[in-house]
């Protein structure tokens, strides 16, 4: 394809690492981690398949943000529709770079980014997660109203204990 630049991509090997790759985004940049004792034909290999997977990956997220964006509507119209334009946000996204939060809003621009860890679990969890952000949008802070507006998702509490339970197990603090 003539259109499409291959990203730069820094290597960095390890000493300590010995079986394990890993590769994330920085920037424009893709960072690769690999074991020292591979040889140059392994990086290669290596490398090669770690950017079809960030590229897989990415793709995935991408394309499942049109969708995220209709649940965020549906949740809005079944739980907040009394709050008219003030609960519709600007963009709903998946993210990768949220490994301490389930979501987050920034309700100066009306935007609500996802944590891609959320995309595996049961889909009543994911809308507990996005009425939160959508009642931030109409209470930015944690105040008796915000929780009111989050408690009209039937599932709240339910959901609320499955992210500690998730939490608690992989030795994360709970919100």
């Amino acid at each position: 394809m003539a259109g499409v630049r291959k990203p730069v991509v820094e290597v960095r090997r390890s000493q300590r690492r010995r079986r394990t790759v890993s590769a994330y985004r920085d920037g424009e940049r893709v960072v690769v981690l690999i074991p020292d004792q591979f040889s140059r034909a392994e990086e290669t290999e290596w490398v090669d398949r770690m950017l079809a997977r960030l590229a897989a990956r990415e793709g995935r997220l991408a394309r499942s943000d049109t969708e995220l964006l209709d649940r965020a509507a549906r949740l809005i119209s079944l739980y907040l529709a009394d709050h008219g334009p003030q609960a519709v946000p600007a963009s709903v996204r998946w993210v990768t770079n949220q490994n301490g939060r389930w979501g987050s809003c920034t309700p100066a621009d009306r935007t609500i980014r996802i944590s891609h860890r959320l995309q595996d679990m049961p889909e009543w969890v994911l809308d507990y997660v996005l009425v939160h952000e959508l009642a931030h949008l109409v209470v930015p802070s944690h105040n008796a109203r915000f929780w009111a507006l989050v408690g009209r998702y039937p599932k709240a509490e339910r959901a609320r204990g499955y992210l500690e339970g998730v939490a608690a197990a992989a030795g994360l603090p709970a919100d």
